[in-house]
């Protein structure tokens, strides 16, 4: 089973059959994808974490099938009717669909007019209409009348309704209408009667048709949220002239009234029983790709989000604006520590501000301050301005706004409450804002990805999938980047490979008690963390001031041994190899593999001794919008602004222009260049210029370009 799996993966993927069965071997396992892909290249072939998820994802989906037709084969062999050739045909079906098709005549189904119909003794006159040999079927239709069958024309019509269940569950007929949806199937839709004004935001959904094969993720999902608003009534339609002379050409064979009776059956087969399953089925495969294309695009944004660049250790000032409650200052040390807090009053009602110019002078002179981060929420250009005040540019105290997306979310949670039992939940979400900025990834980790807002219709895709998809996001992040064993926090530590929840707790519970790591070899001392968790771990846990200069780097201690040969063969200490980087040319790679490390190994920890535990995420850069702009009504078509891109989709990009409302940069408006997907050109959190386009207040819309 295993063999053909792996060989079955390799076609479907493009990859070889030895390539496959290694990354198969390995999570069985129990090996993490980002370990995999980082610490066995030699075995996979350099297989990076995309091809190592689709072997697992197509690995998953094949051992599903296969349950299913053991299912489905136990099922048919127990009503007495599995036969040879019927087993072949089962156990040669290549994906869900084909399997259902054969399944279909012999599952278990509820009453149906053809079950009443054969109940009712019609199923013999059914066999005769359909040989097509009668001339004479209203005759011979008598002798079948009895208490439940009064007339010949009911007893017709049983055997007709048979008649459809059998046109209904023909291989052929169905792969021939499934080939022509697939062709021609139009999308469309409807307004309901009366809902015109509840339905505004789908009104460009009214009377909407489009070839199904053509629509776009994010018109598929609106649209069936209309639908499920009872806004929308939807359908596919094909032509159906052209569906019943196909589906004649598998039933029709005669020319005679019993022919009649049966083109009757399959006009009735594909409007009362085929085209609504096609349906559903087409609508489903569409929605799926669609929830697939958008949890994507969800997932590729919550990667860049969290890979956003970090400010790095520095004392932190971060308010949480608001008017009526006042903002809440926060003040952090380097390590995101939470020092003080306080309340100012700067806005409206209360209008306290040289009272706050003050507080916030005084503050951050205390406590030494070298930046601001300010929520970028209600009153958030407001205060921006304040604090532009208090510390001018020649100050050298950096200003950014950070996005306030999913901070009340944490403030509320259990993990909020456990770090600051005492504090309001406003003061949690201006430390949050805070230390946002001084490490987005070790804050967000503690978010539901959901909450962040960096995607669309989350709500309405398959949520298992979404966070299934989502969780891997963060996984592959945080391996990627590398996570301090002495200062990460539970939160963080548990997406590292192997380690998980509980593991988490344990470590960071051994390090308040022992004192901080010193080695990577000290984390086997933790209760419970065994040789096959350390081994996926260590490489991506750091510690920065370890006496060993590896234990800082994303060398796996696995081969240490290695770099040790590496500095011997040159008369020189590790210290010495990583410090100084022209030794490192006087290497010959070759002479240093042996067992499991060859040269993909090897140049990796050529690459990691040169700049040792380096932060992929580069630095945070300050950012400050237009200060004309602070509302819609501010706007002229042909402005110039500076902007931030907050959030992707297939169709464009939203780009914060510091006001309420985020601007649409259509993709068609990105470049000048033709390019298919707009993270071709931008990335979450990228800075931007654009110029206004179009400006529609009633309906709060702002139209984005980037073009000259």
């Amino acid at each position: 089973m295993r063999l053909s799996y792996a060989q079955n993966i390799g076609q479907e993927i493009n990859l070889s059959e030895k390539q496959v069965n290694a990354v198969l071997n390995l999570l069985e396992e129990g090996s993490s994808i980002p370990f995999i892909a980082r610490y066995r290249k030699e075995m996979t072939g350099s297989l990076d974490e995309v091809k190592i998820t689709q072997i697992e994802e197509a690995w998953k989906k094949m051992m599903e099938l296969d349950k299913r037709r053991e299912s489905i084969l136990k099922s048919i062999e127990e009503q007495g009717k599995l036969t040879e050739e019927l087993e072949q045909k089962i156990r040669n079906a290549k994906d869900m669909t084909q399997l259902e098709d054969l399944y279909l005549p012999y599952k278990q189904k509820r009453k149906t007019r053809a079950s009443i119909a054969r109940d009712r003794g019609l199923e013999p006159l059914a066999k005769i209409l359909m040989s097509q040999k009668d001339p004479a079927p209203e005759l011979t239709a008598r002798r079948f009348i009895n208490k439940e069958v009064p007339k010949a024309e009911d007893a017709l019509a049983g055997a007709r309704d048979i008649i459809a269940e059998w046109v209904s569950e023909h291989l052929g007929a169905r792969a021939g209408l499934r080939n022509l949806y697939e062709k021609s199937a139009i999308l469309e839709t409807k307004l309901v009667k009366g809902k015109e004004e509840e339905g505004q935001n789908y009104r460009d959904y009214f009377s909407f048709h489009e070839p199904l094969k053509r629509a776009a993720s994010h018109r598929i999902l609106a649209i069936d949220r209309a639908e499920k608003e009872e806004i929308l009534r939807v359908g596919l339609s094909v032509d159906s002239e052209q569906v019943l002379e196909r589906m004649d050409r598998y039933f029709v064979k005669g020319d005679n009234a019993s022919t009649d009776q049966v083109e009757l059956a399959v006009e009735d087969a594909y409007k009362r029983l085929l085209a609504p399953s096609i349906q559903n089925e087409f609508r489903k495969a569409a929605r799926e790709k669609a929830e697939e294309e958008s949890i994507a695009v969800f997932g590729e944004n919550l990667r860049q989000l969290l890979m956003e660049a970090p400010l790095g250790k520095k004392r932190i000032l971060a308010i949480d604006p608001g008017f009526r409650t006042g903002c809440k200052v926060v003040f952090l040390d380097e390590s995101g520590e939470l020092l003080h807090h306080t309340t100012i009053f700067p806005h409206e009602p209360q209008r306290q501000k040289a009272a706050a110019l003050d507080a916030l002078r005084s503050l951050g002179e205390k406590f030494k301050i070298q930046a601001v981060a300010v929520g970028n929420g209600t009153a958030g250009r407001e205060t921006e301005e304040l604090v532009r005040d208090a510390f001018p540019s020649v100050s050298g105290i950096q200003i950014f706004m950070v996005s306030e997306a999913g901070a009340s979310i944490y403030s509320a949670s259990e993990i909020a409450r456990e770090e600051f039992p005492d504090l309001d939940l406003t003061i949690r979400g201006a430390v949050s804002i805070g230390r946002r900025l001084l490490d987005p990834m070790a804050e967000l980790v503690k978010i539901d990805p959901k909450s962040i807002g960096v995607g669309q219709y989350q709500h309405d895709v398959n949520q298992e999938r979404l966070r299934q998809v989502l969780e891997r996001v963060v996984v592959s992040a945080v391996n990627q980047v590398g996570v301090n064993l002495n200062t990460a926090s539970p939160w963080l530590l548990r997406f590292v490979s192997g380690i998980g929840p509980q593991l988490s707790q344990k470590i960071v519970k051994y390090r308040a008690e022992k004192g901080a790591f010193r080695s990577r070899k000290d984390l086997l001392k933790v209760p419970g963390l065994g040789p096959k968790a350390f081994e996926q771990a260590a490489g991506f846990l750091r510690i920065p001031e370890a006496k060993n200069p590896l234990d800082s780097s994303a060398v796996h201690p696995e081969a240490y041994s290695v770099v040790e040969k590496m500095a011997r063969s040159l008369g020189k200490s590790i210290p010495d190899l990583m410090k100084e980087k022209d030794l490192q040319k006087h290497l010959r790679l070759e002479d240093f593999v042996e067992g499991g490390i060859g040269l993909p190994t090897l140049e990796d920890i050529l690459k990691e001794l040169v700049k040792p535990g380096l932060d992929p995420r580069g630095e945070a850069q300050e950012f400050s919008f237009d200060q004309r702009v602070r509302s819609i009504g501010d706007l002229e078509v042909g402005m110039w602004l500076p902007g931030i891109v907050m959030n992707m989709a297939k169709f464009g990009a939203f780009v914060d222009i510091g006001i309420k409302e985020n601007g649409l940069l259509h993709i068609s408006q990105i470049a000048d260049k033709f390019i298919r997907d707009p993270a071709e050109v931008l990335h979450l959190n990228q800075k931007v210029q654009v110029r206004v386009v179009e400006i529609d207040v009633a309906r709060k819309r702002i139209g984005l370009s980037m073009k000259p």
